[in-house]
């Protein structure tokens, strides 16, 4: 009893009271911290109740009945997120190194069966040298409930983790299940196999960082959607990111306090260039319409050529897709077009309406792209956006064209509200593509092939390459000003607060996976 006793009062001096998070980060010199630190940095001053402290494994072979230790390598519980519940679960390296044991996965489906049944977020800090090998199919069995309760959970509460070391083998496919992943550079890893077994297979040596640190999750796979310089830093983005969700589905994300004023930008009118050719960075337009430093990408080095993240607009929270003129010159290509599918998803899971902004030249074309299936790629984009129906308000910016004009959330696809400015360009294609192809025959018999080219280019740019031949059909609703478009938007997500949308009946839809 005394033992328990004193493994109490050890867990109350852990759990940070008395300034402990001041002095977690004041020391943290970008090293790793305990379960216990992570946690008080995490979550609000004393807000934290653990589950399943004094929990032991039933090991009896190999000698584990001699190595006993309360909690089991990882700590579960509840706590507070700007004063939001939150589950979290942290696994404790210095226990058997985090390994999965039979007990250690209850205390985690625990806490997910709690967060399910009380619709809140679900955070976990991953720390693991995989399943624990004296138990056998006991810890593999661990792994399937886990993983079991991860697909329950999905779109019903919002998941994160966060790889704060390493996470190899099965324990990766909880993390991939979840909604964001989270890596810390330089101390965490992520692989199925790893180096030694690579080299066997395959005859590649590759290092542990090279084949699945932090960067090449965030730059090479798209498996990580953010990293952090060190832990406090990967918990202060957590904190942050869990801030533009609600609290399950049938919630929205609480409100901030924000007066309308005039809401004009006049500085978004010198954004586009005066040639359709010269680049422009999309988050210039982006700064321009959303709350000032609201804006918070995700996967910010993966697949660059689309923008996607979470802004605030008049106190709304709301998730930005955008084409990034930047790169590629916006294109979609096989990597952008399932960035943009996911973040899409997440977002119409959670109530959180969506703004998208097209610059968009087409599909990427090549024999990488086809053999890539850009063709099932580029519809998993169309198929997130068709089934969404969270409010879905679409901004064309310049250009917009052939099938892309259609996957990026166009009116014929269920956008509620489509705003173009006098610079969109909506057609087939270009100007000089189509020209090529109309006026073919005109342009060869020519005496001046090139200057008929230049005068048949203008000639469509003049009926196509512009936004007023798709708002008289209906597909743009108004033609705005660059300046007056954040007041626009402000106007169209309060005015679409309250939709009501319902697919038709069925189990659920085969996405092209």
């Amino acid at each position: 009893m005394k033992e328990k006793d004193e493994l109490l009062r050890q867990k109350l001096e852990l759990s940070g009271q008395g300034g402990g998070k001041a002095r977690i980060e004041k020391h943290h010199k970008g090293g790793k911290l305990t379960a216990h630190e992570r946690l008080n940095i995490l979550l609000d001053p004393d807000s934290f109740e653990e589950i399943g402290a004094l929990v032991t494994h039933r090991t009896k072979d190999f000698g584990m009945e001699k190595q006993v230790y309360y909690g089991d390598g990882v700590v579960t519980g509840y706590g507070r997120i700007n004063d939001r519940l939150v589950y979290v679960f942290a696994q404790d390296f210095t226990v058997f190194g985090g390994s999965l044991s039979e007990t250690h996965a209850e205390k985690i489906c625990k806490v997910m069966d709690l967060a399910m049944k009380t619709g809140a977020p679900l955070i976990g800090l991953n720390d693991s040298g995989g399943a624990r090998i004296q138990e056998g199919v006991r810890s593999l069995g661990g792994y399937a409930d886990i993983f079991y309760r991860n697909v329950l959970a999905s779109g019903v509460i919002p998941q994160i983790s966060a790889i704060m070391g390493p996470c190899a083998g099965g324990a990766v496919y909880s993390p991939a299940m979840t909604d964001f992943t989270v890596m810390v550079e330089g101390t965490s890893y992520m692989f199925v196999t790893g180096p030694n077994v690579v080299k066997t297979v395959t005859n590649e040596e590759v290092t542990f960082e090279e084949l699945g640190g932090a960067h090449t999750h965030a730059t090479k796979s798209g498996v990580t959607h953010l990293t952090a310089d060190d832990d406090v830093d990967c918990l202060k983005k957590i904190r942050n990111l869990v801030g533009y969700m609600p609290q399950n589905c049938e919630e929205t994300t609480p409100r901030i306090q924000y007066e309308i004023k005039e809401e004009f930008r006049d500085q978004l009118a010198s954004v586009i260039p005066d040639s359709a050719q010269k680049p422009y960075d999309m988050k210039e337009i982006i700064k321009g319409v959303a709350d000032d430093n609201s804006f918070m990408e995700i996967h910010p080095e993966y697949a660059d050529n689309i923008i996607v993240g979470f802004a605030r607009l008049a106190g709304r929270s709301i998730g930005i897709v955008g084409n990034q003129p930047l790169s590629l010159a916006g294109v979609l290509d096989v990597a952008s077009s399932k960035k943009g599918a996911r973040f899409v998803r997440f977002c119409d899971c959670f109530n959180i309406p969506l703004l998208v902004l097209v610059d968009v030249p087409g599909f990427l074309p090549g024999t990488d792209q086809e053999w890539n299936a850009i063709i099932t790629n580029g519809a998993k984009l169309l198929y997130a956006f068709s089934e969404a129906t969270v409010p879905r308000v679409t901004l064309i910016t310049r250009k917009a064209y052939g099938g892309a004009y259609d996957v990026m959330n166009s009116k014929h696809i269920g956008a509620d509200m489509n705003f173009a400015w006098p610079s969109a360009e909506i057609a087939v294609m270009g100007a000089k593509g189509a020209s090529e192809i109309i006026f073919k025959k005109e342009i060869n018999e020519a005496a001046d092939p090139i200057a008929k080219l230049k005068e048949k280019e203008d000639e469509y740019a003049e009926k196509f390459a512009n936004p007023y031949s798709a708002a008289e059909r209906g597909f743009i609703d108004e033609v705005i000003f660059p300046r007056e478009t954040r007041r626009k938007l402000i106007k169209a997500f309060s005015m679409l607060q309250n939709k009501v949308a319902h697919l038709p009946k069925k189990k659920h839809g085969n996405i092209p996976l």
